[in-house]
């Protein structure tokens, strides 16, 4: 685990948090998959907070130094991807996120709180 992996995921909860993003999870998956050391789960009200939360979570970390960011999905969407390398973040109307149902699929995954970053 990286200290590198700990702040991304630490600056993308808080600027989620920052747009009122909810039901925000940080899932450690270091020891179970070689894809990535933190998963974070948000979900957005509308397209235009989803918007929001995603571009407020990429300014907050390219000031941090981390711009080696890949992102799937645009501005019309309800399922913003942005891949950090360390850690993945999905930020999903509560729709899609009901749907897709990501903690179920990484529910061998350890749940974190931010605290513990």
């Amino acid at each position: 685990m990286s200290e590198r992996a700990r702040e991304i995921a630490a600056i993308a909860y808080d600027a989620l948090d920052e747009k009122l993003g909810q039901d925000i999870e940080i899932i450690k998956i270091d020891e179970i998959s070689v894809i990535a050391d933190y998963l974070i789960i948000a979900s957005g009200n509308n397209v235009n907070q989803i918007n929001a939360m995603i571009d407020l979570v990429d300014e907050k970390l390219s000031q941090a130094g981390y711009t080696d960011c890949r992102i799937e999905g645009n501005k019309n969407s309800t399922w913003i991807l942005l891949d950090y390398g360390d850690v993945i973040i999905h930020v999903f109307s509560k729709e899609d996120r009901l749907f897709y149902d990501l903690e179920r699929i990484w529910r061998d995954g350890k749940n974190v709180e931010r605290s513990e970053l």
